[in-house]
């Protein structure tokens, strides 16, 4: 009975649907689509839906080590100091590694009882915000912070089964933000295209080349 009560409870996440944010600044970066649907008791939110970039994925991990001891905690793409190829595919593998690295950390009983993940996973709390919810600095818990968002339309959003391929430059809102967000455009099929991209694992964990080059634009992550 209870062997089939474990296989029951099932979670699916799935990082997908990258967006090029603040194009055309000093401050543009990629963020991506957290798609996640649960059964396991685990979860305060049986479905959610937020955007995170790399930073914040660089931080979380750094975070899940820290409380985690010996236990291992899955490694992020993106080690390499260059990447050779088209913005498409560098963010195409960034994504898919994104995705082997959740799929792996929600299996993990270890890691899967850090406040901090359920935060990053089923809340928009900036980082700073998930650390002070944690540390008891806020007004709100940890389940209250992920139900007000989950309530709040953002954090339950139907999976697009079918979506219709992005045209390059047609501006559309992104699925999982709030009411009155700016548009925001698809990176599946930027304007134009970035030469180098430096993958940095220090402290700005940015993806900044360290200098523009004619025709290039640069993003952080």
């Amino acid at each position: 009975m209870l062997e089939n009560q474990e296989q029951e409870e099932l979670t699916t996440v799935r990082v997908q649907d990258p967006r090029l944010q603040n194009e055309g600044s000093w401050n543009s970066y990629v963020d991506y689509k957290i798609f996640l649907h649960t059964s396991s008791k685990a979860f305060t939110a049986k479905t959610s839906c937020v955007r995170r970039r790399y930073r914040e994925f660089v931080w979380l991990r750094k975070q899940l080590q820290k409380n985690a001891g010996l236990v291992p905690v899955p490694e992020l793409p993106g080690k390499s100091t260059f990447f050779a190829g088209s913005t498409d595919e560098f963010i195409e593998k960034r994504r898919q590694g994104l995705q082997q690295f959740l799929e792996k950390v929600v299996q993990n009983v270890v890691l899967l009882s850090d406040s901090q993940l359920h935060l990053f996973l089923q809340s928009q709390l900036s980082v700073p915000e998930i650390e002070a919810c944690v540390q008891g600095q806020s007004p709100l818990t940890v389940t209250d912070a992920i139900l007000r968002y989950a309530m709040s339309n953002c954090g339950w959003v139907q999976e697009e089964d079918a979506r219709p391929a992005l045209v390059a430059g047609a501006e559309l809102y992104s699925s999982c933000a709030g009411h009155g967000s700016p548009p925001v455009r698809s990176c599946l099929k930027p304007p134009s295209r970035w030469s180098d991209f430096g993958m940095e694992d220090n402290h700005s964990d940015s993806l900044d080349s360290p200098t523009e080059q004619p025709g290039t634009k640069e993003f952080k992550t």
